[in-house]
């Protein structure tokens, strides 16, 4: 396959930047695309642990395309590219889908970000592609969290891949500790890509570590981040988090799930919400002052279509 590379440049990184931004800072407010893992799974390709949606990379890149171009039509201005698990650390445990697999980080990060431009060519408007930068270790395990020397080598070189991959910006997501998402993007912004960072509370008040939530959102403005968000938590759980947000002064935003990932693939739904339901949540985001809107695990293209029509309704 060819993988287009699109070699990075700083005018791409500031012009990314200056546009997102500018819709952050007048609206109308940003569409996010929605669950890649969860889709694929339900579209019958497995997803399991330590892997995740990286199978699809190797087995299904078709179907990575299809899924992308859906989001595409349903209305999503920023695509997620499958980079979620193509760091270095979690390719050295898929050591059984063949040998010499944990080298193959840039290529892979590369041929992830080329499908999901693929994808984006299905919309008639523009779509900005946004590289995905999770934890190193488990979501939600903070107590997992690497070294800081760790940190800073594998976040430097994921960034790196990302960039010269040609992404428009980078997604710094998941994050359940405040010492890890201020590493992730002050390697971001150290490879000249703008970036969005989204943290994990499922506490009132709390990202997984325990730390405030206003904290983090108030700490990590000293990176420079175009956003601040949460994601993977129930529908019903952004609501609270929605004003810790706004007081740090940075746009924000909201993608939930609608469940928790198996480890060896399946997934168990926290709160079935049809398109429709999602759509209400959307709005109620949207008043709370949200400047960006998705989905995360257990949502698809259905779930952002009726998003995208209730923000054109805003």
């Amino acid at each position: 396959m060819d993988l287009g590379k699109q070699p990075r440049s700083p005018e791409r990184g500031h012009d990314a930047a200056n546009a997102v931004g500018e819709r952050l800072a007048r609206g109308p407010a940003l569409c996010l695309d929605g669950a890649i893992g969860t889709e694929l799974e339900k579209r019958g390709h497995p997803a399991g642990l330590p892997l995740w949606s990286t199978h699809a990379l190797l087995d299904a890149p078709e179907s990575l395309v299809e899924i992308h171009a859906e989001y595409a039509r349903a209305g999503a201005e920023i695509l997620t590219a499958n980079t979620f698990r193509t760091q270095r650390r979690t390719l050295e445990r898929g050591a059984a889908k063949g040998p010499g697999l944990a080298h193959r980080d840039a290529e892979l990060t590369a041929l992830a970000v080329d499908l999901a431009r693929q994808g984006a060519r299905a919309s008639a408007r523009r779509c900005w592609i946004a590289g995905s930068a999770p934890p190193l270790e488990d979501c939600y395990r903070p107590d997992l969290v690497p070294e800081p020397e760790a940190l800073l080598r594998e976040h430097a070189r994921h960034m790196e891949n990302l960039a010269e991959a040609g992404v428009d910006l980078v997604l710094i997501e998941t994050m359940n500790s405040l010492g890890e998402a201020v590493v992730a993007c002050r390697a971001a912004r150290e490879c000249g890509l703008p970036a969005l960072v989204s943290f994990v509370s499922w506490r009132p008040g709390e990202i997984l570590s325990g730390e405030s939530l206003a904290r983090a959102a108030d700490q990590i403005q000293a990176e420079a981040p175009l956003a601040v968000l949460v994601n993977c938590l129930p529908p019903s759980a952004v609501d609270r988090c929605l004003p810790v947000l706004a007081a740090a002064g940075l746009p924000f935003g909201a993608y939930a799930n609608l469940g928790e990932p198996h480890a060896d693939g399946g997934f168990t739904p926290s709160e079935e919400y049809d398109p429709g339901r999602w759509a209400d949540h959307a709005k109620r985001w949207l008043d709370g002052g949200a400047r960006l809107v998705g989905g995360c695990c257990g949502t698809g293209p259905g779930h952002i279509r009726a998003m995208g029509e209730a923000l054109a309704g805003e």
